[in-house]
């Protein structure tokens, strides 16, 4: 994802983030928020205007009447968006990006590889449960059943 660092415009993502709730509950999920994304921090054209938010989220494969019933609509999903604010100020976010690993770690900011790939590897080895196998190579039962 290229990022564009200079000449960006920033705005409010309230109604972005009310319309990620509709893309979920159309199976478009992870299109829609690619889609914002990369409007966002790699295209030139400013994602704040109402029209821009619809353009993207059609583009993303929402239906357009759909889109604009939410945007003029501002109850439409926005106590679904308070609830995850609530929820990542819970966990300490207090700025973005804020990562949840696993449900136990956070990470605030961008940052360097080695930070995620440590907190991942910390993650990882703790997962329950750790199943230990008993029984060695001994032949499993089959579907009529095993002697004994």
């Amino acid at each position: 994802l290229e990022y564009r660092a200079e000449g960006r415009d920033h705005g409010g993502s309230f109604d972005i983030h009310r319309l990620l709730h509709l893309a979920a509950e159309r199976g478009l999920a992870d299109r829609a928020w690619q889609a914002f994304y990369t409007a966002n921090f790699a295209e030139e054209a400013s994602l704040f205007s109402r029209d821009r938010i619809a353009e993207v989220a059609v583009g993303a494969g929402l239906d357009r009447d759909e889109v604009l019933a939410v945007l003029d609509d501002p109850a439409a999903y926005g106590d679904a968006v308070r609830a995850d604010e609530a929820e990542a100020a819970s966990l300490g976010a207090n700025g973005v990006p804020f990562f949840v690993i696993d449900g136990k770690y956070g990470v605030s900011g961008a940052q360097p590889t080695e930070v995620f790939a440590e907190i991942l590897e910390k993650a990882w080895s703790e997962r329950e449960p750790k199943l230990t196998t008993l029984g060695g190579d001994s032949e499993a039962c089959g579907p009529d059943g095993c002697a004994l």
